[in-house]
């Protein structure tokens, strides 16, 4: 389904990616792949305990060991309360640099808290068991409740709860930050409701469960300029973030992007480049870092744990009337956890008129955490979707159709404040409600029983700043430079764009992400801002070469510029100029030299925050009441994407996020002891779904397209997470005839929860 009337020529293709034939053969560079010529090799002691004092270090056993060239502490790194602006948010450098090296506690376990470089790994494992650290180990904060309770522990020392309402004075507190979005009379609103539901949720810390571990290269010049090679969603903020900790120029730091393993929002926050950095200063030699899968479970950024209370009111008729929900989001050691967004998402697929949702940003003992696909939404939509679902059954409505009559529409405004431009939830819904999947019968298997779900998912994207450039060789094949690392296929998409724009065929386009020495600042790759916003530069810079193109053209003919124009990769006459014969790209370039030299186009853009999605998943799962056992049978995402500019790669979006959205409902969880210390650090334990714990995923692509882009491109990657949580809880009810309101929904809790039942 499409509401677009822009024809496209290349764009809406299937090519074959440009990186694809390296990264099968395994001829791509990822992060542990690269060495340098007298590369040591570090190490990194983390603290045994969740919360504790540090009372001393000794490096002195470990600096006299042979072979060991650089042992660091947190005194190598300065303390700062330096902030960072990237995009619409401040990242705390002081944070950031106390979480790659701890300075006065360790506040998790895991914590590094020191680090060694060695000529070999063995060695530098050695060093780092011979490093003596003295902790006094306090009670770990483990958990929201813990965290609030009247005789928390207190992680910070001087924290205010920054937000509405501002405290009166300072008071110690765990509470980072409380947000609310508010309209209407919610008292009016419940007392006029003929059905009223109110449930409290939770869900667990989950991995992002990326492949590739994070690691880097640091070297520092005898000249004082820092190279670093890393696996990051965004090389620019790994420069500005270590210039920031480390108290070091921007300008003598340059980052090149490794090819990327996986990050889904995990590989923007910077841990090893600091240290790595810092170690080949002391060392004067090239130093390597490289995360264990036990540090990366331990140490690194998972998303939030979650604890949601929602009350959803409605008339007789189905008509929402009132709604509030109070939103508590663990954010590890350090503030920062996604509540705002999780706000922001909770209730923006409906017109409600009189609500309130507030959001909670609470530390606690735990890795600080990081961005994972729409961080925030899906625990947000678990709880309201839950609730939907609910209200449906009491009134004895298809959910579908009550999300339907609910739901928002373009001219509404949204719960977080703006009014919706073009948007195609209603589409996605009817779509849905259409499809074969939701007509089809639910047969149930001897000894199962069986169920249907369906929640709706929405992310609003991010927009922010963009570079590129796109330059023409003399043989008519074209260049496209940007700084964006390559995680879902953003090369093939912006080649595709140059495609369209010049009229070449895509396999003549080379996509390059480029250093931060070799492009213009661009914002991290994540918040499905790439192919929108990096999407929008590439094609003002092939505009801004095609009309460079006609210019010379017009040079070639004698005529004005006003009398050449463009169409399918031609120059043509116009008006005056008629009776010329058109002059293709390939034609042009080979007269570049004689008509003005090279051709470079190039562009930067600041773009408003992207096209509202919207998309709706529908799950049949089959339980086996003996065991509490439960498998997808059957799944469908549909989605409005605004455009889809490589169908294929927009498809696997769309299937990643609901396959991590499965696992996140029906296994994974971060389980930790009373004393902090994490029990599943591993992929054994940390049980991710396989292909063979799936079905084949059905995706169904809407396009309504967005009018803030060129080609009506929405932001694809965040909005699949958002609904499984919600979709697959919800086929458990129907099946089980119990609504579960704690993640996962792993076979002993379905099981205990079905033996209550009865």
């Amino acid at each position: 389904m499409s509401t677009a009337t822009k024809t496209f020529e290349h764009v809406g293709t299937r090519p074959i990616r440009h990186d694809g034939l390296d990264k099968v053969t395994g001829r791509a560079n990822y992060g542990a792949d690269y060495a340098l010529p007298g590369m040591l090799h570090g190490y990194v002691v983390r603290s045994p305990h969740a919360h504790a004092r540090i009372v001393s270090i000794d490096t002195s056993a470990a600096e006299a060991m042979a072979g060991v060239k650089a042992v660091v502490t947190g005194s190598d790194i300065p303390k700062t309360n330096a902030k960072l602006v990237m995009g619409e948010a401040a990242l705390d450098l002081g944070a950031m640099g106390d979480n790659a090296l701890a300075h006065d506690k360790a506040l998790y376990e895991g914590h590094a808290v020191a680090a060694v470089a060695a000529t070999s790994p063995e060695i530098a494992s050695a060093a780092a068991e011979a490093i003596r650290v003295v902790y006094e180990p306090l009670q770990p904060v483990m958990n929201v409740d813990q965290a609030l309770a009247p005789d928390a522990l207190i992680l910070h020392d001087g924290m205010v709860t920054k937000g509405r309402p501002k405290p009166d004075a300072p008071t110690r507190t765990n509470v980072a930050l409380r947000m609310e979005l508010t309209r209407g009379d919610l008292d009016k609103g419940f007392a006029g409701a003929d059905v009223v539901i109110e449930r409290t949720f939770t869900t667990p810390m989950v991995h992002q469960g990326y492949i590739e571990p994070h690691a880097c290269v640091a070297r520092w010049g005898e000249d004082g300029q820092v190279v670093v090679w890393t696996s990051t969603q965004g090389h620019f903020v790994v420069r500005d973030c270590c210039a920031g900790i480390l108290g070091i120029d921007a300008a003598r730091i340059k980052v090149i992007p490794s090819e990327i393993g996986g990050g889904f929002g995990g590989k923007i926050p910077v841990y090893l480049e600091p240290v790595a950095i810092a170690l080949a200063r002391k060392a004067h030699r090239p130093v390597k870092l490289v995360m264990s899968r036990e540090d990366v479970f331990r140490a690194s950024g998972p998303t939030s744990g979650t604890k949601i209370r929602v009350k959803l009111g409605a008339k007789k008729d189905g008509s929402f009337v009132a709604a509030s929900a109070s939103l508590y989001y663990e954010a590890g050691a350090y503030a920062g956890s996604p509540a705002g967004a999780g706000a922001m998402c909770a209730i923006a697929a409906y017109d409600i008129p009189n609500f309130l949702v507030e959001a909670y940003d609470i530390v606690v003992n735990r890795p600080k955490v990081a961005a994972y696909r729409a961080p925030g939404a899906p625990a947000a939509a678990f709880a309201v979707e839950s609730v939907v679902d609910e209200v449906a059954r009491r009134l004895g409505k298809d959910p579908i159709e009550l999300r339907l009559q609910n739901a928002v529409r373009e001219g509404d405004q949204a719960a977080y404040g703006p009014e919706f431009g073009p948007i195609g939830l209603r589409e996605v819904l009817e779509a849905a409600r259409c499809h074969p999947h939701w007509k089809a019968p639910l047969v149930p298997q001897p000894g199962r029983k069986v169920g249907r779900g369906v929640a709706c998912g929405f992310w609003f994207n991010a927009g922010l700043n963009s570079s590129a450039t796109v330059s023409l060789s003399a043989d008519g094949s074209a260049n496209v430079v940007t700084g964006n690392p390559d995680i879902g296929g953003t090369r093939v998409a912006q080649a595709l764009m140059v495609s369209e724009e010049l009229g070449i065929p895509v396999e003549r386009v080379r996509p390059i992400v480029a250093d931060t020495d070799s492009i213009g600042y661009n914002d991290v790759t994540g918040g499905s801002r790439v192919c929108y916003a990096t999407g929008m530069a590439v094609i003002e810079a092939a505009r801004d070469a095609q009309a460079q193109l006609r210019a010379r053209a017009a040079k070639i003919w004698d005529v004005p510029v006003e009398q050449v124009g463009w169409e399918r990769g031609r120059a043509i006459a116009l008006n005056g100029a008629s009776g010329r014969e058109p002059l293709t790209v390939s034609e042009l370039a080979a007269k570049l030299m004689h008509t003005g030299g090279p051709i470079i186009g190039s562009a930067t853009v600041n773009a408003p925050m992207a096209g509202p999605a919207f998309g709706a998943h529908i799950c049949d799962l089959e339980v086996d009441e003996d065991t509490g056992v439960s498998r997808v049978v059957r799944y469908t995402v549909v989605q409005d994407v605004g455009k889809a500019v490589h169908p294929s790669y927009v498809e696997g979006q769309m299937q990643g996020g609901a396959s991590q959205g499965i696992g996140w409902a029906l296994n994974e969880e971060y389980v930790y002891d009373a004393e902090g210390h994490l029990q599943n650090p591993g992929f054994l334990d940390y049980r991710m779904p396989v292909a063979s714990d799936l079905p084949m995923i059905d995706t169904v692509i809407i396009e309504v397209a967005n009018p803030l882009h060129p080609y009506g491109v929405r932001g694809v990657g965040e909005v699949p997470i958002v609904p499984p949580l919600a979709a697959v809880a919800n086929a458990m009810h129907d099946a089980t005839r119990v609504r579960f309101t704690a993640l996962p929904l792993s076979p002993p809790r379905v099981l205990a929860a079905l033996k209550q039942r009865g």
